[in-house]
Parts: C-alpha cells; structure tokens; sequence
C-alpha cells in the first residue's frame, strides 16, 4: 500500500479513497494508480464499452435546429408574369 502511494504520488488517505470508490478523488489520482498498478489499458476497454455513458453523453448535445428556408425569387423583379 505505501509503495502505490509514493509511486501515484498520492496520500494514503487519498488511496482508500480510491479503493471505496469515492467520487471526490479526481480521475487523474485513479490514472495515477491504476498506471502504478499496471492497469491503464483496463480504462480504455472500459470507456470504449460505455454505452450508458455515451447515450447520456449525446442526449445531452445540443439540438440545433435550421432555419426556414427563403423564397426564391423566379426572375427578374421588373418583369412581370
């Protein structure tokens, strides 16, 4: 347990939070350890099987939306019909 708290650079209170999953530690101290750990490449198949995460993550672009589109005018405006 010392040995990952002076390699991540982190306190030992900081790590149990990280193993109880607190979300008050920042993503990069969990980084930090799980590189420590040998793990990184685990995050990345996480984050690429993240469907809810992705859904939430869309649902929450913005919607745009277009404008009407403008008459076109057909021809000249002193010619007359």
């Amino acid at each position: 347990m010392g040995k990952v708290c002076i390699r991540a650079d982190i306190s030992r209170p900081t790590l149990y939070k990280i193993e109880h999953g607190d979300p008050s530690v920042s993503i990069g101290h969990y980084v930090h350890v799980l590189r420590v750990l040998g793990l990184v490449e685990e995050l990345a198949c996480i984050v690429k099987e993240d469907r809810t995460g992705r859904r939430i993550q869309a649902e929450s672009l913005p919607h745009r939306k277009r404008a009407p589109r403008m008459k076109r005018s057909t021809g000249d405006p002193d010619a007359e019909a």
